[in-house]
């Protein structure tokens, strides 16, 4: 089984994108992040899975060419 590294670490982004308004809509009504915490974890857990799994890792500078070919494999 080939574990797709590039599809873990955009989704672990994305999804840690997506956690931000859920902490801070918690945050302003003043109760606790219970989902957004759970988004974060999750996010987290992917970006450590794609960069363990991946032989070398990720350079900061190529994120954004990984995310731009996931969302390119997309729409083939």
């Amino acid at each position: 089984m080939d574990t797709d590294t590039d599809l873990l670490l955009t989704l672990g982004i994305v999804l840690l994108v997506l956690s931000v308004p859920s902490l801070l809509a918690a945050w302003a009504e003043s109760r606790a992040p219970r989902i957004g915490a759970i988004m974060v974890a999750a996010a987290i857990g992917l970006i450590i899975a794609a960069l363990v799994i991946k032989p070398g890792g990720y350079d900061f500078n190529q994120v954004p060419g990984v995310m731009i070919g996931v969302v390119a494999r997309l729409f083939e």
